[in-house]
């Protein structure tokens, strides 16, 4: 069996690490912003060429935060994917404003950049470009319209830990960007986590403010804020974790390539990579229009597979009233339709990865005979 993800396997190889990781949380006696968060903040700022890291509860509060500390609410509008997990949505939704659902490109599956300007209105304040299954989405056209109109731009790279676009990374080409550190992410924490990167101080500090109750001081509280801090031990394990994410990243890429080489000239339509691209492969996704077909087929020869996603949120049933269910997203329902994420992580194996690819191959050529 080849598991779609083996979180278990991926944890085991830092095993001696992340225990002395915890063995230090235990040891400070302090569990709450303390020594841990401060250094991974400053370490992943490095990383990802930008002067602030804020950590925070998780990736949807991430998103959150940022919008209310730029006064985005009620009568305000923000534009995002259509082509997305509903987090992206929720965060919009929490503080009252209106989300305005854009197709994505049909070649990379993210947010199409001349879409953005046309759902422009009076109302819109940001834009939220989501690097999807860690790749990013075309930036340049993206700032320049945020730019002429006078728009934040916040990425969601909460699949794209390392990713580059034209040379530089996710999370340091916007106004701001969360991460999430879900455990299945590219660096992931042994629970929930996530976190905000911005070059803008004043951003900075309004964050640090509006995770912790709005306190700078105890009992001192000079704003309406959240209780959404980042973990003192998921910090310490994502310390140990950093420094191999680049690593597991050529692992992922190295995989990506021999399932490209590997899967050409089947039936399935193989993800593109644009030239000013350089992706992590948080996911790698196939399209088929026999999407639960090719699911059955690997799933009896021993390959595990998921649907990233099998319901877009303007059809989710927790949207349901809100305007954008009742407009019309053709290409999002039919990536809905045609999505399927093969095995993907730097667990994998060189045999587990020939398995898949056979496997496909298998699949593709009894569809052959059958025509």
């Amino acid at each position: 069996m080849v598991p779609f993800l083996d979180l278990l396997m991926i944890n085991e190889r830092q095993r001696p690490a992340l225990q002395s990781a915890f063995d230090r949380v235990l040891d400070a006696g302090w569990l709450i912003l303390g020594r841990e968060v401060r250094q991974f903040e400053e370490e992943f700022a490095a990383y990802c060429g930008v002067r602030h890291c804020v950590g925070v509860g998780n990736g949807l509060d991430a998103l959150r935060l940022v919008l209310e500390a730029w006064s985005i609410g009620p009568g305000d509008e923000v534009i995002l994917p259509a082509n997305t997990f509903i987090a992206t949505f929720l965060a919009v939704i929490a503080v009252g404003a209106q989300p305005v659902p854009v197709e994505p490109s049909e070649e990379t599956c993210n947010i199409d950049p001349a879409l953005i300007e046309p759902a422009l209105t009076v109302r819109t304040k940001a834009i939220i470009p989501v690097h999807l299954y860690g790749q990013t989405a075309e930036m340049d056209p993206i700032l320049e319209v945020a730019r002429r109109h006078g728009l934040k731009v916040l990425e969601d790279s909460a699949q794209a830990h390392g990713a580059r676009y034209r040379d530089q990374r996710a999370g340091s080409l916007g106004d701001a960007a969360c991460f999430s550190f879900y455990p299945g992410k590219n660096l992931g924490a042994l629970g929930d986590g996530g976190a905000i990167t911005t070059n803008d101080d004043e951003l900075a500090e309004q964050l640090r403010l509006r995770r912790n109750y709005g306190s700078r001081i105890k009992y001192q509280h000079d704003l309406n804020g959240l209780n959404s801090r980042l973990d003192e031990l998921q910090a310490a394990f994502l310390r140990e974790k950093l420094p191999l994410l680049d690593r597991d990243n050529r692992r992922r890429a190295e995989i990506a390539t021999r399932y490209h080489s590997g899967l050409v000239g089947t039936s399935l339509q193989l993800p593109a990579v644009p030239a000013w691209a350089d992706p992590v492969w948080h996911l790698y996704v196939v399209r088929t229009m026999a999407r639960d077909y090719w699911q059955r087929e690997l799933e009896a020869r021993g390959v595990g597979t998921l649907i990233h996603y099998p319901i877009p949120p303007h059809r989710q049933t927790a949207l349901r009233g809100d305007r954008i269910s009742s407009q019309s997203f053709p290409v999002t329902d039919r990536l809905a339709r045609e999505v399927l994420s093969l095995p993907m992580g730097p667990h994998l194996t060189d045999l587990q990865v020939e398995e898949v690819i056979d496997a496909c191959r298998s699949i593709d050529a009894e569809l052959g005979r059958d025509k």
